[in-house]
């Protein structure tokens, strides 16, 4: 069960109401998660089983954990009922979502659960949405402009309170959200063709007086990868600069389109995605690519992360 878990329960974000409805679902997944990886399954149960308004939104993400937490403790009747109750209210996952789980590896052989599954690919649709673009407070004397991408199961608007400090020193920010769904409100960035249309069309967006700004592309997770992916490649419309955080790599593109000026990749040395940072090292500073790896750090932005942001924006300015 990891297709839900937040992508990083976060310690600072300023910008943020503190009891917000996706603050609110980030810290239920966290907690059960936590017990699940316990052994507390049942525990995780009752804790999803209390009725909340404001997260009915995530009914479909919080229906696929319950039925992961039935599927471990060897219930698949209750798990297939879980589903089948939140798909006749009109859930959809990807398939892979219910078919590369091992939590629901039970199911697999029901014809019910195969029929939920093809059900669902039917409802499964990209949805685009316009950029958030936040100026700074002088537009005249704007710097650059930041592109931010979320991390998996994140939003733009999560992307805007991670990087506001780009706003402080003097950049635009554009959070871009992604089109691409792997259930009505996980966003991630599987395909990377897709992603580069979803930046560009944001970039489309841009007011008149940032058009031929310095582009930095920025983000977090999967979005750290998309980032980077797009400022490797040659596109249409390319970053001059890049500054990942915990990038989820996948495959690399074979050569870099050009030099990058930040080139930065930031990552904690708890996180579990180092290994695979490590293992591309050698491809990333050939690329030009810096690699910082933070002591005491997981999954997340590290708590002095605006005062990081200052040392290493000027240089692009």
């Amino acid at each position: 069960m990891s297709t839900y878990i937040p992508a990083y329960t976060p310690k600072v974000c300023h910008h943020r109401p503190v009891d917000s409805p996706e603050q609110r679902y980030d810290d239920l997944s966290d907690r059960v998660f936590t017990l699940y990886s316990e052994g507390e399954q049942r525990a995780a149960l009752e804790l999803l089983s209390r009725p909340d308004p404001e997260l009915e939104p995530w009914s479909a993400e919080l229906a696929h954990t319950a039925a992961c937490l039935h599927g471990s403790l060897g219930e698949p009747e209750a798990a297939i009922h879980v589903l089948r109750s939140a798909s006749d209210a009109g859930a959809w996952w990807d398939p892979s979502i219910l078919t590369d789980d091992d939590d629901l590896a039970a199911l697999q052989p029901l014809p019910e659960f195969q029929e939920l599954v093809a059900l669902s690919a039917t409802r499964r649709s990209p949805d685009p949405r316009p950029a958030l673009i936040q100026l700074p407070a002088s537009v005249d004397d704007a710097r650059g402009v930041v592109v931010a991408l979320h991390g998996a199961g994140q939003t733009a608007g999560r992307a805007a309170a991670d990087w506001a400090e780009v706003l402080e020193l003097g950049y635009a920010l554009v959070c871009v959200d992604s089109s691409q769904r792997m259930s009505p409100m996980y966003r991630t960035w599987p395909e990377r063709d897709r992603a580069v249309e979803d930046i560009a069309r944001a970039l489309g967006e841009l007011p008149d007086e940032l058009r031929g700004l310095p582009l930095i592309a920025v983000g977090f997770s999967a979005g750290g990868r998309a980032a980077l992916d797009w400022a490797l490649t040659a596109t249409p419309t390319r970053a001059t600069g890049v500054l990942v955080i915990a990038p989820a790599l996948r495959e690399l593109p074979a050569d870099a389109a050009g030099p990058l000026s930040p080139a930065d990749v930031l990552i904690g040395e708890d996180d579990d995605l180092l290994e695979v940072v490590d293992d591309a090292a050698d491809r990333l500073t050939g690329f030009g690519l810096s690699i910082h790896r933070v002591p005491g750090v997981g999954h997340e932005f590290p708590q002095n992360f605006g005062r990081w942001l200052s040392e290493v924006f000027p240089s692009c300015g």
